[in-house]
């Protein structure tokens, strides 16, 4: 072999020279030695050409598209020793508050959190939890939101709202699905009246729009029924300020669809759902009080019980087929409105009173792990058991549960301090409160 000496015309140099190479690069030389480890080896499959030995060249340099794909599908395990099903099985029962240090572990951790199959696992195996969202208004009209976790009792962080809706006045906000929150609505301080709507998601911690409604306005009414958002009513700039439009908007279609009119127009400052139906009342054209009752089956609108709306105030809730409403100011007193009688009665109350200041009013009922929760303008939290209406919290001090320490019990001095400074002005103070699972 080595006396053998190969012959070479100028044409067939010329030839070679056109001819596209067999590999492409120094590197791939060098991956071809590094697989022969002998230069002769190198030269059976690439004749002709001059191999390059630089040991510093990475003989990996230059992987297929099949090997990347392999290298993808062969990724590590989440947790070492165990299947990935039995991993997300240990990896949902993480409590919420963890989530955020599980996506700083490593990237299948974190993808694993950020799908939408990690929560809705979670769900199915009745491991979500719900936190209470807050959006407040601030002194100088911005709007800023907290979410409270009631099992550790910690306020979280959270993306800041679209900035359309930073200082907007009078917009809406209710979830659907249990863990996707809309604002829609409301009135920008320089644009006026918006037919706008975003949506934050709860699984995913992120914002995005959504189907806007098909009406402009501010200060009405809404409310959910059957995983279907409705509103109805408010004000929009124009030679009719004051709505009697209503509409739906149906998640599964994505679409807003409208409903038949109220009989008046109305700016609702008080709504909730009872008894398979939407209760409004509100303001008329001419500031008269006015109330309406819309039946979803019929889309239709009907006349409310002068008795119900006699006893009604704000904020009410409808919990466990009862409709309750605050007794007093604070919030330490609620009442319970009788069907039969058509009259409110006293429900339960706290044998604690906070104070009269602005700060220390309730202004939100919503329902929280199958209690009633209340909460104040200074962020404070109470729980109230009501599947007892028979018990007294004299006797059972576990009815009335305070959870959030922002602004807490104070002494009486504080308190009567507080309602003095409460009567000059307010720092800030509650629009909407609403509860999310995940």
């Amino acid at each position: 072999m080595d006396g053998v000496v190969e012959r070479r015309t100028p044409n067939a140099e010329r030839r070679l020279r056109v001819q596209a190479p067999l590999v492409d690069s120094v590197s791939c030389y060098c991956r071809v030695d590094s697989s022969l480890k002998t230069v002769v080896g190198a030269r059976k499959f690439v004749p002709g050409s001059k191999l390059c030995i630089q040991p510093d060249i990475n003989p990996n340099a230059h992987k297929t598209k099949n090997s990347r794909r392999k290298r993808t599908r062969e990724q590590a395990p989440l947790l070492p020793g165990l299947p990935d099903d039995l991993a997300r099985l240990c990896l949902i029962r993480v409590p919420r508050i963890e989530h955020r240090k599980l996506c700083l572990v490593c990237r299948g951790w974190k993808k694993l959190v950020k799908s939408s199959q990690f929560y809705s696992q979670r769900k199915s195996l009745g491991l979500a939890e719900e936190w209470v969202y807050v959006m407040k208004r601030d002194r100088d009209g911005r709007i800023s939101w907290h979410a409270f976790d009631p099992t550790y009792q910690l306020w979280q962080p959270l993306p800041p709202v679209p900035s359309e809706y930073s200082e907007a006045l009078g917009f809406g906000c209710a979830v659907l699905s249990g863990y996707r929150l809309y604002l829609f609505g409301g009135k920008d301080p320089l644009k006026g009246s918006m037919r706008r709507v975003v949506c934050y998601n709860a699984w995913t911690n992120r914002w995005q729009r959504a189907p806007a409604m098909l009406r402009k306005r501010h200060f009405f009414g809404f409310c959910v029924i059957n995983n279907c958002l409705y509103v109805a009513g408010g004000e929009c700039e124009g030679i009719q300020r004051t709505l009697r439009s209503g509409e739906v908007f149906d998640p599964n279609k994505s679409r807003w669809s409208p409903i038949t009119d109220m009989s008046t127009a109305m700016v609702p400052f008080i709504g909730v759902v009872y008894d398979g139906k939407w209760f409004l009342k509100g303001l008329g054209s001419h500031q008269e009080v006015m109330s309406e009752a819309y039946v979803p089956e019929t889309n239709s609108w009907t006349a409310v019980s002068d008795g119900m709306i006699a006893g009604w105030r704000n904020p009410s809730i409808s919990l466990n087929g009862q409709l309750y409403a605050l007794d007093c100011r604070d919030g330490c007193k609620l009442r319970v409105y009788d069907r039969d009688t058509d009259s409110w009665s006293r429900f339960i109350d706290s044998k604690l009173h906070l104070g009269n200041s602005r700060a220390l009013e309730a202004a939100a009922l919503v329902p929280l792990n199958g209690k009633l929760c209340i909460i104040r303008n200074n962020m404070s939290i109470s729980l109230v058991d009501v599947s007892s209406p028979d018990k007294h919290v004299e006797t059972n001090p576990q009815l009335w549960e305070n959870i959030a320490t922002k602004g807490h019990f104070r002494t009486l001095v504080t308190n009567l301090w507080s309602s003095i400074a409460g009567r000059s002005g307010l720092k800030s103070h509650i629009v909407h409160c609403q509860v999310l699972q995940a």
